[in-house]
């Protein structure tokens, strides 16, 4: 139950109110930030609140029971909020914010009015618009494992167990055509096709540690990525890169030699199997459909 203390309440029980809406974000990482819709900075709770950001929230409602509530809250990418690059790179995902309606002609009166996580990110130019997830989003999650012909696996993760050491490398930016292309050398004489669906980790610069997924790799010479870079790159900067997996059984087989712990059902029926029926050809025993 949500106590008021008894200053704030009696704030709010006068002829008019100084209240304003105050966000403190915790990272994953431990970064904490604060934020306020107010015209100046706060103070309070051992948090500095900026007034930079330029916040502003949109109306919310709670319910009783477990219904899983959401706001939004939009805001402009800057390098005393949240700056683009970050925004990119995912280090707010899943972040806990913490809502504070604050008196801000006297800060110490304060309270909390909900914890929730950051949801969906959706960015226009420099404005960003973060939705705002109750803690009860995460009993509407699927659980579980979904019965699918490809691997759930990301590679060389727990379940996947592949050692990732020798499906690296390592190279330099030649040139980049755009955001989207990169002209790069140092790779080797990998096989066209290698870096595929692999991801692109910036090593050096101001975009160090900033990670890319790769869509095609046109031998070692040519990347296109998935989606485009958040900045330039400029030549000469450094990358790490690791061979990617289309989640196919032949591939995990033949490549990763992981056939043994592939995380896919490769033998269950397509959903075409539900109009099939007897020709006399095929024996339908459950044995393996593809050998």
């Amino acid at each position: 139950m949500r106590t008021i203390p008894p200053a704030l309440a009696a704030h709010l029980g006068g002829d008019a109110t100084t209240t304003c809406n105050a966000w403190r974000l915790t990272r994953r990482d431990g970064v904490v930030q604060g934020f306020t819709d107010h015209d100046r900075d706060l103070f309070f709770a051992s948090t500095v609140f900026s007034a930079a950001s330029g916040f502003l929230a949109s109306d919310g409602e709670e319910e009783q029971g477990f219904s899983a509530s959401a706001s939004d809250v939009a805001g402009g990418c800057s390098s005393e909020a949240m700056n683009a690059a970050d925004l990119a790179a995912g280090r707010y995902d899943g972040a806990v914010v913490e809502l504070f309606c604050v008196n801000w002609a006297d800060p110490t009166q304060h309270v909390l009015l909900s914890v929730r996580e950051v949801g969906e990110v959706t960015r226009a130019g420099d404005k960003f618009t973060a939705e705002l997830r109750s803690r009860a989003n995460r009993l509407d999650q699927p659980q579980g494992r979904l019965y699918n012909r490809r691997c759930d696996a990301s590679l060389g993760d727990s379940r996947c167990g592949v050692n990732l050491a020798p499906y690296r490398g390592t190279g330099t930016i030649l040139a980049m055509e755009d955001r989207s292309h990169l002209v790069v050398g140092g790779l080797g004489a990998s096989a066209t096709g290698f870096f595929d669906r692999g991801v692109l980790t910036l090593t050096s610069g101001d975009s160090a540690e900033v990670e890319a997924h790769v869509r095609e790799a046109d031998g070692t010479a040519r990347l296109t990525l998935w989606l485009p870079l958040e900045r330039a790159v400029s030549a000469g900067e450094s990358f790490s890169i690791t061979a990617g997996c289309d989640k196919s059984f032949a591939t995990c087989r033949t490549r990763y030699g992981n056939g043994l712990n592939f995380r896919g059902f490769p033998h269950v029926p397509g959903s075409d199997f539900a109009y099939s029926y007897v020709d006399g050809e095929r024996v339908h025993d459950g044995g393996a459909l593809f050998e």
